[in-house]
């Protein structure tokens, strides 16, 4: 029996993903799930990391995740063999966020591309997101080498156990339509098009790019040889320049991808009609920043019309979005600017909002405060401490639990 190869662009620990690691679970039934901790293994706080990613799968899908230690590559003998043992056991395996050219520093040359193949082979799930993604392609982009480092666009030699499964030479680019830039050019995994038109002249005749867009995953069925997109966003293939894009709720059959006849350029949704527009409900928010944006412009809003309450509505909302999102693993600055964004509303809120209209928000930040202290964000809880001081509210951490007053 063939097994599922997930791949998700972005948002893998995000409220947005819930639903389909939900579904995801129901194909390997109870077998044990497991979490490598690869590619963030040269990060200092890569405890707090797996901590947080145990959590999140366990309050929001029920599933217990043990974590497989393999910050490095284990040394030959009883460690490495129990790590092995423990990915053989597991009927999902999952990998993250972090560097993508770490992790092939420690799982290149070793036994664990090969465990993979024959977890796939024999029915399991291996759902790799992000970095981890990346890494299964003939190619990866070293991300951080090119994009905070300045290195020169190049590629890197990936796992290529996509084409060993699949049979499609593919590269594998998660975070496809990355918005974090603003005014610059982030998508294609903070490429950009300038970057990846440098460097896609420079794969073999025959590969193609597979781009995954944030909060969205493609399940690639082994069996049926079908992929099937689900999120937020959708899939695209490139080549040459030229790409064509399936939205969520897409089922595909893999020669989709090698069929010429199929691929037509530039094939993107086509927008909705003004008038369908106009009477369509918003689009949910897929995103912290999107949150925060909307909250922050919503309370500007109502501070304008001196609207004391819609203000503490507003604020309560961002507030609810930080506890959403506190298990997001994800390594984008979002969850600062959210903690500016709701460090000036209260801020502006002193101004002229009376005690009572106050309290709901207090405790909710309070409570916020405690949900982070219990995931190691130490930023977000000394953040909040400091702004509900400052605000002249006293906090007092006791055994019962945290009490204020002001």
């Amino acid at each position: 029996m063939s097994g599922l190869l997930v791949i998700m662009g972005s948002g893998e620990t995000a409220p947005t993903m819930v639903k389909p690691h939900r579904e995801i679970f129901e194909r390997c039934g109870d077998r044990p799930a497991v979490l490598l901790d690869t590619p963030y293994g040269f990060q200092e706080n890569a405890d707090d990391i797996s901590a947080k990613a145990v959590k999140y799968f366990a309050d929001s899908t029920g599933r217990r995740l043990s974590v497989v230690g393999w910050r490095s590559t284990p040394e030959p003998g009883l460690p490495r063999e129990r790590a092995l043992a423990a990915l053989r056991e597991a009927g999902w395996l999952f990998a993250g966020p972090g560097s993508p050219t770490y992790a092939l520093r420690q799982w290149t040359d070793t036994e664990f591309p090969s465990v993979l193949a024959e977890a796939l082979q024999t029915g399991k799930v291996v759902c790799f997101a992000s970095a981890a993604a990346l890494t299964l392609g003939s190619h990866t982009i070293p991300v951080y080498e090119i994009y905070k480092a300045g290195i020169d666009p190049h590629w890197v030699p990936g796992l290529n156990l996509f084409h060993q499964v699949t049979g499609l030479p593919a590269v594998l680019i998660p975070h496809y339509d990355n918005a974090e830039g603003g005014h610059h050019d982030t998508r294609f995994c903070y490429l950009g098009e300038r970057r990846l038109s440098m460097l896609e002249p420079t794969l073999p005749a025959d590969a193609f790019i597979i781009g995954i867009d944030e909060h969205t995953a493609a399940l690639f069925d082994l069996a049926t040889r079908t992929v099937r997109v689900i999120g937020n966003g959708g899939l695209t293939l490139r080549r040459a320049g030229v790409s064509q894009w399936w939205p969520a709720g897409t089922t595909l059959p893999f020669a989709a991808f090698t069929d010429g006849s199929s691929f037509a350029e530039s094939s993107l949704p086509p927008a909705a009609p003004a008038e369908d527009q106009a009477d369509a409900d918003p689009p949910p928010l897929t995103s912290l920043a999107a949150s925060t944006q909307e909250t922050t412009a919503r309370f500007d809003t109502c501070y304008e019309s001196r609207d004391a309450d819609g203000c503490v509505a507003a604020a309560l909302d961002l507030e609810q979005a930080l506890q959403d999102w506190i298990a997001d693993t994800d390594v984008s600055d979002e969850r600062e600017q959210a903690r500016s964004a709701l460090r000036q509303m209260l801020v502006r809120l002193g101004s002229f909002a009376g005690p009572d209209r106050f309290t709901p928000l207090v405790s909710a930040l309070v409570d916020l405060r405690t949900s982070a202290r219990t995931a190691k964000d130490w930023a977000l809880s000394d953040s909040l401490r400091d702004v509900l001081s400052s605000s002249g509210v006293e906090i007092r951490d006791t055994p019962a639990g945290p009490s204020w007053s002001s």
